[in-house]
């Protein structure tokens, strides 16, 4: 039970790898936090919690909003004192090229995806004690894309670079900040890409399954994950390894 006595927060645990590393978390004593833009989907992920004699509440989060994260971080404190994991998992993908996409569009991306672990960092880590952790989702479009998602790959290849850093601004509190870099997981955002459907990203090799992740989520997020700091693991069935 490696996380009774802690608050957890997960963002994007609506759905998909959120979800299942929130449910993971919660069978293993955590006390959850679920956020996600849609309410219904972070309550239906509470709900199963609930169902399984656990404990979480829901919080509605545009994630790349800071009065949103502000208020999702304010009642994790109000509902559990103090925070000890955060998963950044939260994000959001386009399929237009650089050229054609609306600087809005772009933009929206990188908030989401980048600013949402920024501001989830800022905020929360002042209610972490030590031990606790900070875990984000980057993805293997930070070490080898394809087109038309270069904000994408841009945002997590900057979250890998935000995780370096900050970790060593948290070394001092004894606060580990990892990330995690999927590969292909069968969700919604793998199989809805216009990208895989054409044919032009090629999904060889192992496809994971959320829990698969969840599975790299929780070892960082825990004590088992104690000496690990800094750093970016590689969960992609050993995609990049097969590309040429």
């Amino acid at each position: 039970m490696r996380f009774t006595g802690k608050t957890c927060i997960v963002t994007g645990g609506g759905s998909g790898i959120g979800r299942a590393t929130a449910l993971q978390m919660a069978r293993e004593g955590g006390s959850l936090v679920v956020v996600d833009l849609r309410l219904q989907a972070a309550q239906a992920t509470v709900d199963a919690i609930h169902a399984a004699g656990g404990t979480a509440i829901a919080a509605e989060c545009d994630v790349g909003n800071a009065t949103q994260v502000q208020a999702a971080v304010d009642a994790a404190v109000k509902a559990f004192t103090a925070i000890h994991v955060i998963v950044n998992d939260a994000a959001m993908m386009t399929f237009t090229p650089i050229l054609d996409i609306a600087e809005a569009d772009f933009f929206k991306v990188i908030a989401t995806n980048l600013g949402s672990v920024f501001l989830f960092s800022k905020y929360g880590a002042a209610h972490m004690p030590p031990g606790s952790a900070i875990v984000n989702l980057s993805s293997v479009h930070a070490h080898a894309t394809t087109e038309n998602v270069v904000p994408y790959a841009s945002s997590k290849g900057a979250i890998e670079a935000f995780t370096r850093g900050f970790s060593l601004e948290m070394m001092q509190r004894k606060i580990r900040v990892n990330a995690v870099a999927p590969g292909a997981v069968d969700t919604p955002m793998l199989w809805d890409n216009p990208n895989v459907k054409s044919g032009a990203e090629k999904i060889t090799g192992a496809v994971g399954t959320p829990e698969d992740l969840a599975a790299a989520i929780c070892f960082l997020a825990s004590d088992d994950g104690a000496f690990v700091n800094g750093t970016t693991l590689l969960a992609d069935g050993g995609r990049l390894a097969g590309l040429p």
